[in-house]
């Protein structure tokens, strides 16, 4: 008889039924202390070289059922290598098909990233002479919340700021952080040396551990959406803003780039401050310049397509891109990366997968070298 559990890291689902592997059936759970739904991953065991069908029940009843439109659930037997299985999105409901060829199988919305893994993350980027940790406060549940600072700052350099996961579900983003980190890290590495010559980077891998660590799409252990508690954060709520807002405060920011995931959209692409009060058209043509410099460097992102410009005066100043921009005069702004494949440039087997993930951080460092001197120092 198979068995299903997501009693682990990261884990969420709950088991309909689980006595017919033809016919299992599951339910995602809500976030802590909010009604979003959509991250999954759990276990399947007890299976070897059975075709089994799970029916996650209440797809059709999640935060973002455009996401499920072209998607393809990612399993793993090995817990590093993570394809695509075939997936359908019908009448409602999710049903996914494998045929594990080993005692069990781990599936999930996108490749997971542990927080064990963030950890060994941490710890290898302190093992460079460049690389400092801080720890500027905690998450509701008491974990430490990591701000990691590359450089040297100093007079005339440009102070660059980049976080993920503030939505936990969007685990793409801290493979992001990982292949941009590891590259920046790299002595060997001219971009590398140059960038870190010429600025600051301060890096928050993860927004929200506790988020990270309960399985929830997009808030933390409160309920809390970070990513609107800019404007005016809390520690009580949401101390995860609060303190890295505070940081930057004090430290000064000239560039922001957080890192986010897209459900519906089959595209990398920047979101940018154009709806704040007062854009600037030189910052304006520095946020054109990056995102110009990133497509040519790795095709996997575009500009074509993403989300509508607000415009001027009308955008969120709650967000991270939004409230930066406009309160701190931050070049701010997202990266989103897709659940599903880069449309423009497909991978059937893999979709838009963590190596791919990790690649985009890589050449977001050629952008950033590339985008200093357009900062004003």
């Amino acid at each position: 008889m198979p068995l299903i559990t997501a009693a682990f890291d990261s884990g969420n689902i709950e088991v309909v039924s689980a006595d017919d592997p033809s016919d299992i059936r599951l339910r995602i759970r809500s976030d802590s202390e909010a009604d979003f739904r959509q991250w999954f991953h759990f276990r399947l065991s007890g299976a070897r070289g059975v075709a089994c069908q799970m029916t996650i029940e209440n797809a059709g009843d999640c935060s973002y059922t455009r996401g499920w439109e072209g998607y393809s659930a990612v399993v793993s037997e090995d817990r590093l290598n993570w394809v695509r299985t075939e997936t359908e999105y019908t009448a409602g409901k999710l049903v996914i098909h494998y045929q594990p060829a080993s005692d069990h199988a781990y599936f999930g919305y996108f490749a997971p990233y542990s927080l064990e893994r963030h950890a060994d993350l941490i710890a290898g980027c302190l093992g460079h002479p460049r690389c400092s940790l801080e720890v500027p406060g905690r998450t509701v549940q008491g974990r430490d919340i990591d701000l990691l600072t590359i450089g040297e700052p100093g007079e005339g350099k440009p102070n660059l700021w980049l976080i993920a996961r503030q939505h936990p579900g969007e685990s793409m983003a801290e493979w992001f952080m990982e292949g941009f980190l590891e590259r920046l890290l790299d002595g060997e590495d001219g971009v590398s040396r140059a960038l870190l010559n010429r600025a600051a980077v301060y890096a928050v891998p993860n927004m929200n551990p506790d988020g990270s660590y309960l399985g929830n799409l997009r808030v933390n252990a409160a309920g809390a959406n970070l990513n609107r508690e800019w404007a005016d954060p809390s520690e009580e709520k949401s101390p995860e803003v609060f303190h890295v807002r505070r940081r930057m405060q004090e430290e000064g920011i000239d560039l922001c780039l957080d890192v986010h995931g897209d459900e519906g959209l089959p595209y990398n692409f920047i979101a940018g401050f154009e709806g704040v009060p007062e854009p600037g058209e030189a910052r304006l043509a520095a946020l054109e310049r990056f995102k110009t410099t990133l497509a040519r460097i790795n095709p996997d992102f575009q500009t074509e397509h993403g989300y509508p410009k607000a415009p001027a005066g009308k955008g969120n100043l709650t967000t991270s891109t939004g409230h930066l921009a406009h309160a701190l005069g931050a070049m701010s702004m997202t990266l989103e990366m897709p659940f599903k494949d880069a449309a423009n440039a497909p991978d059937p087997e893999l979709g838009w997968s963590p190596g791919r993930a990790m690649a985009l951080g890589r050449s977001t460092v050629d952008a950033l070298l590339d985008i200093t001197e357009a900062l004003g120092k």
